[in-house]
């Protein structure tokens, strides 16, 4: 498979009804990469569903069922060329629990378009924020913003002026520099500004959205890290046999490579060679960081492996803890969080359920000065705290493999505390 273009991960992030799918689905119409015939499809669907207008969100949305088909790897990815780049789009759904998704997106994100309502009345909510904290923490370097619906607003530069200053506050806050930042203004059921220039924004001179993310950069590829790469799935394909899906968020890996699938079923791991790798349904020798593969191990079973586990060369075997300590912040906990608290962590692609058996120190979030030993953490608090997981995980060091050392907290339904590993006890 020829490489012409750089490829990169955009995710598409904001709070629920701001407009998403609607602007992805418009995106990727208005630039060719949907033909006229589904979108035909699509509006019929829309309309005998009694939502008319909705076609363009089902475009993302069209994809659930053909996953339920099975009839793609690609999960809720989307492949989306511009003249510059190749894309994966991914859709985060923008409701509570969406953040799962989220998780695994963002942490696999090399970019992230957050879209935000300007209808009066809308704006920054809840989620907006949370997204922003998120993104930071899980480490997604650049941000493009569209301001959508600016037809609800009368294409009014004061309210574009509005949300931008809104939004710019918080991103300061998470340490973004806004002034880095493409603000756009949109509406991405009409697209004004998602591929052609607006008429009704004769006041804005910026880029189109599909020229901001082809001003987007490609962050390094880290390659020269040891292979990594977080199992998504595992399935049994008939005349293929066990095909694993996942990123690879670290090293190469090649063809006839020996490799390590750890923890694995009986916590030991389980070795074998490379048979064949994959990706968009093309054979390929050899993956790199940033691509979504499926690839089939010679002597691996279905049995041996699932979601969660961690492939490395078998010379340099993904690392697994029995306790870490972590930098956390607290995002939203219905009330304080001590120790002895044990919710679920979101560590790449595994859920584990981990106990924070010490709260070390607090941090002080903006100067990330410590401010000494405590016995609870609220919303908003900073703090290094010591954690033992249910059962081993995979995880690295902040400092040696960025890429594995971010972790998401959850419980009941929503993301309490976003956070990374800063040491590690090995198992």
């Amino acid at each position: 498979m020829a490489r012409t273009k750089e490829h990169l991960n955009l995710i598409f992030i904001g709070h629920v009804d701001h407009g998403k799918s609607t602007t992805v689905g418009r995106l990727m119409y208005d630039s060719g990469n949907v033909d006229e015939q589904t979108m035909r499809k699509l509006k019929d669907k829309a309309k005998e569903l009694g939502k008319p207008g909705f076609e363009f969100a089902y475009v993302m949305d069209n994809l659930k069922e053909e996953q339920e088909r099975g009839l793609t790897i690609d999960l809720a990815h989307r492949r989306f060329d511009t003249p510059k780049y190749y894309f994966t789009i991914i859709d985060a759904p923008g409701h509570r629990d969406f953040v799962k998704n989220m998780i695994t997106g963002a942490s696999q994100a090399d970019a992230a378009v957050l879209v935000v309502s300007a209808n009066p009345g809308e704006g920054v909510q809840q989620q907006t924020k949370e997204h922003i904290f998120l993104s930071k923490t899980l480490g997604v370097g650049q941000l493009i913003v569209d301001v959508n619906k600016m037809d609800m607003a009368k294409w009014d530069q004061k309210r574009f002026e509005e949300v931008k200053e809104e939004v710019s506050k918080l991103l300061k806050v998470v340490g973004y520099k806004p002034d880095q930042i493409q603000f756009i203004p949109t509406s991405g059921f009409h697209g004004d500004n998602i591929v052609k220039k607006s008429e009704n924004t004769t006041w804005y001179a910026g880029p189109t959205l599909v020229q901001a993310v082809d001003n987007l950069k490609v962050p390094e590829k880290p390659v020269n890290l040891p292979l990594r790469l977080p199992l998504q799935d595992v399935y049994n394909i008939t005349g293929i046999g066990v095909v694993c899906v996942g990123r690879i968020e670290t090293g190469k890996m090649k063809v006839n490579d020996k490799v390590t699938v750890v923890p694995g079923r009986d916590g030991k791991g389980v070795s074998g060679e490379v048979k064949s790798i994959e990706m968009h349904h093309e054979s390929m020798n050899e993956a790199e960081p940033g691509d979504n593969v499926g690839f089939n191990i010679r002597g691996v079973t279905k049995k041996d492996v699932a979601r969660g586990d961690v492939l490395g060369r078998s010379d340099n075997v993904p690392t697994i803890a029995t306790e870490f300590t972590a930098q956390i912040v607290v995002l939203n906990h219905p009330t304080v969080l001590t120790a002895g608290y044990t919710p679920v962590f979101h560590i790449h692609t595994a859920q584990v359920a981990c106990q924070i058996t010490e709260i070390i120190d607090k941090i002080n979030p903006a100067t990330g000065v410590s401010e000494g030993k405590v016995d609870m953490l609220r919303n908003g608090d900073a703090a290094k705290v010591r954690v033992k997981p249910v059962h081993p995980v995979v995880i690295e060091v902040q400092k040696d493999i960025p890429q594995l050392a971010r972790f998401a907290v959850r419980d009941s339904g929503q993301t309490v505390a976003a956070g990374m590993c800063i040491e590690l006890v090995k198992k």
